[in-house]
């Protein structure tokens, strides 16, 4: 499988211009990429995709998009009740629905309680 089969900066195969991995143009960025330099997509419409091959556990073709520098715009910045919705989020993610205690981690969702409550119903079991 080549490269070139990503290769479609005119959109006609894929829909949106379609670049191989790390061949993008500049001028384009995805989100992370536009949020380590304090922006945003501010609503704008995807600019184009990079599509690359992957060979994780679940491989397949996957795809990032990308959206344009110039019209994206400044992050928002935080105020005190987002502050305050985010601590309480976080403080809900970490209080174990078995015994209802924070216990300073992410409760694992694959156990849906926190370690010592999973281990006390394994033992009981």
């Amino acid at each position: 499988m080549s490269r070139s089969r990503f290769w479609d900066p005119d959109g006609t195969t894929y829909g949106v211009p379609t670049y191989p991995w790390r061949l993008a143009p500049d001028g384009l960025a995805t989100r992370a990429q536009l949020r380590a330099r304090g922006l945003r997509p501010g609503g704008q419409e995807i600019a184009a995709q990079i599509l690359w091959r992957s060979r994780r556990p679940r491989p397949g073709v996957r795809a990032a998009y990308l959206y344009r520098i110039d019209l994206a715009k400044p992050v928002r910045p935080m105020t005190p009740a987002r502050w305050e919705a985010l601590a309480k989020a976080n403080a809900a993610r970490r209080t174990c629905p078995g015994c209802g205690l924070d216990r300073g981690y992410t409760i694992p969702t694959s156990l849906g309680v926190c370690v010592t409550c999973a281990d006390a119903s394994a033992l009981a079991a």
